[in-house]
């Protein structure tokens, strides 16, 4: 193979042949569909530009990630810098400069006393670490048989084998099997679905956390050492936590020597309005698992962050932690992070999704006078639509409408008429959308223009 068929920017235009399409493996992707995938070749602020010039709002930041926008040149000028100085060392018994500094921001951007960091690469390596937590510090304070985890049904907690033995999602389990032992679901808090508390939100919090005391009861509370929520789910489409559900939550792993760990790999770093959802939502967990826009995307990092209560056996005398990543903490990530964290303080991002929650909120509720929207719910800058084929009885489609409307029809139609969000349909069918957190209204508008548009072709398709 020569230099110049490797390097596909150097054809006419800049852009890959099409034929490298057949080379690269994409994620969660059908290799037999036998279409090539969306080109993306740049990012501009809110929007994205694909290979054909179109520009395309990015209504989900790419992956619930790109927090400050796309383009953001200052962050590319900090992370060539760090490069050119130094462009990777481990954390493997050692530290760099940005990995120090950032793990010190984090402790004190954290609630309570959760202050210590383990750097990863993404928030499943973030799960995945605080189960081994979990279990080790149960070991280390003679609780050997404490290794089970507790999440909810349809909650999605990343692809690793550990973290998806967590995860609540059955098919994407199947292939995989058998996984690691020890994850154990609940329900979720889909107050949608769940009509006989819909006048009681309190009575649903109280209801939906008890589950949790029961599983850990029928385990037996000797066995659980874990519980891993979301302060607002994700699959399903965005079920956030009804009234008094985490404090009554926090009372249950207190009283059976459970930790409660919050997964923010998404929640975190703006997306409801705080740095840490937790604080938003009026909880204070022993772990916090996050990723995504630490560094708004533009460097891989996550991490783990613990509290006094957990690290306190591995502060022992010859504790190790054995466990660790190639490229946890990465210098130039961690730099970046930094800037990122810079710019969204500089900027007030937290307090500008707090000021225009509602807006948005009120902008996609509009949706509702179309038939096949259910419900509008969410959070911050994280919100869904849940489709369906009656509204009145909140029927939902079957299995070949759904592959018509979510895989078949949706990402197209939502892609040409200039938006980029995410059908899905893990659970009941729902449209998420998590935009920039430099969106306002004038953003709002067209997002619930086009989702209009494109569901009203929806309909007539169906």
């Amino acid at each position: 193979m020569t230099t110049t068929d490797r390097r596909p920017a150097d054809l006419p235009g800049g852009h890959p042949s099409p034929a490298a399409a057949q080379h690269l493996w994409g994620h969660f992707t059908r290799l037999g569909a036998g279409t090539a995938p969306p080109v993306i070749v740049r990012g501009e602020g809110v929007h994205i530009v694909d290979q054909r010039g179109r520009r395309i709002l990015d209504g989900l930041s790419g992956l619930f990630v790109v927090q400050v926008g796309h383009g953001r040149r200052e962050l590319a000028e900090v992370a060539a810098a760090q490069a050119a100085e130094l462009a990777y060392f481990p954390v493997w018994g050692y530290a760099t400069p940005p990995a120090l500094e950032l793990a010190e921001r984090l402790a004190h951007l954290a609630p309570g006393q959760l202050d210590r960091v383990f750097f990863t690469t993404g928030g499943g390596e973030a799960i995945e670490t605080a189960w081994k937590v979990a279990k080790q510090h149960f070991k280390l304070r003679g609780k050997p048989l404490k290794h089970k985890v507790i999440s909810r049904a349809v909650a999605y907690h990343g692809t690793p084998q550990g973290a998806l033995a967590i995860t609540g999602l059955p098919a994407m389990k199947q292939q995989f099997e058998p996984l690691t032992p020890g994850g154990f679901r609940v329900p979720n808090t889909n107050s949608y679905r769940v009509p006989a508390h819909a006048d009681d939100p309190e009575a649903f919090g109280r209801w939906a956390a008890d589950r949790i005391e029961e599983a850990i009861l029928f385990e037996g509370p000797d066995t659980v050492a874990a519980v891993v929520l979301e302060p607002v789910q994700n699959s399903g489409g965005c079920f956030t936590p009804p009234p008094g559900y985490f404090a009554r939550v926090r009372e249950i792993c207190d009283g059976h020597d459970v930790l409660l760990v919050s997964d923010e790999v998404i929640c975190a770093f703006g997306r409801h309005g705080t740095t840490f959802a937790c604080e938003k939502f009026g909880y204070e967990p022993d772990i916090i698992t996050c990723a995504k826009g630490m560094s708004s995307g533009y460097g891989p990092i996550g991490a783990m962050i613990a509290n006094e209560r957990v690290v306190e056996p591995f502060l022992r005398p010859g504790v190790v932690f054995p466990h660790g990543h190639t490229f946890g903490g990465h210098p130039v990530s961690a730099a970046v992070a930094m800037a990122n964290l810079d710019l969204m303080e500089r900027e007030r991002l937290n307090e500008r999704v707090l000021e225009n929650e509602s807006a948005f909120r009120g902008t996609l509720e509009r949706l509702l006078d179309l038939p096949i929207v259910g419900d509008v719910r969410g959070d911050g800058y994280f919100w869904a639509l849940e489709l369906v084929k009656d509204r009145a009885t909140k029927e939902t489609f079957d299995a070949g409408e759904r592959e018509r409307l979510i895989r078949g029809f949706l990402p197209g139609a939502l892609l040409d008429n200039g938006l980029y969000c995410r059908p899905d349909d893990r659970g009941d069918p729902v449209i998420q959308l998590a935009p920039p957190l430099i969106s306002g209204q004038a953003e709002f508008d067209a997002i619930e223009q086009i989702l209009r548009q494109t569901l009203l072709e929806a309909m007539a398709v169906l």
